[in-house]
């Protein structure tokens, strides 16, 4: 296998007022919490929106593992629906003194260019931003963040960008080049 460069961008708000919210989508686009923290649904979130992005981290975890991260308290998972079909995803990840992670964000392959995942992304970053006010306990957000990288989506830093989010950290890497596991990973 041969190495692929990948350059990793770190962006940020550091206020509520830094969000720029996007326009909502034409049609019946819905954004509802995963309440209950379910490892075949976020597995399927997240193997169906990364798989063509070179997503593999998680591939190889196990039940366990999925159920230890999503059951972590101020761990979230918030679903865009478009006419009752998963569109995307985000995940929030509550961080030590009121710092909160959007550790994966975007939508599935079919439901791209279509206006959602702006609108997507502006309602996760709200919630980062109010994810205290679910979480007893949780310090009040005071920093949202999250990375993207060269494999993403051609339209993923310009979105982050356009919602407000700023730029405080690059790194470039060169990573092994795996085979694009697609949306079934393990399929033939």
């Amino acid at each position: 296998m041969s190495n692929l460069s990948v350059t990793t961008w770190s962006l940020e708000q550091t206020a509520p007022t830094d969000l720029l919210p996007a326009i909502a989508p034409d049609g019946d686009v819905r954004v509802v919490r995963a309440e209950v923290p379910s490892p075949e649904f976020s597995r399927f979130l997240y193997a169906s929106v990364g798989g063509d992005i070179r997503w593999t981290d998680r591939l190889g975890w196990t039940y366990a593992q999925w159920q230890e991260v999503l059951g972590k308290p101020g761990v979230e998972t918030w679903v865009a629906y478009d006419r009752g079909t998963p569109a995307g995803y985000v995940e929030l990840a509550a961080q030590d003194d009121g710092v909160v992670e959007i550790v994966y964000f975007g939508l599935l392959p079919a439901f791209r260019g279509r206006r959602i995942g702006g609108h997507l992304l502006s309602y996760g970053t709200a919630r980062a931003w109010d994810l205290a006010g679910r979480w007893p306990g949780l310090a009040e957000t005071k920093r949202v963040w999250l990375h993207t990288c060269s494999k993403d989506g051609e339209h993923a830093m310009d979105n982050y960008l356009r919602r407000g989010f700023k730029l405080f950290d690059t790194k470039v890497e060169e990573e092994r080049e795996v085979p694009t596991p697609g949306p079934w990973p393990g399929a033939l």
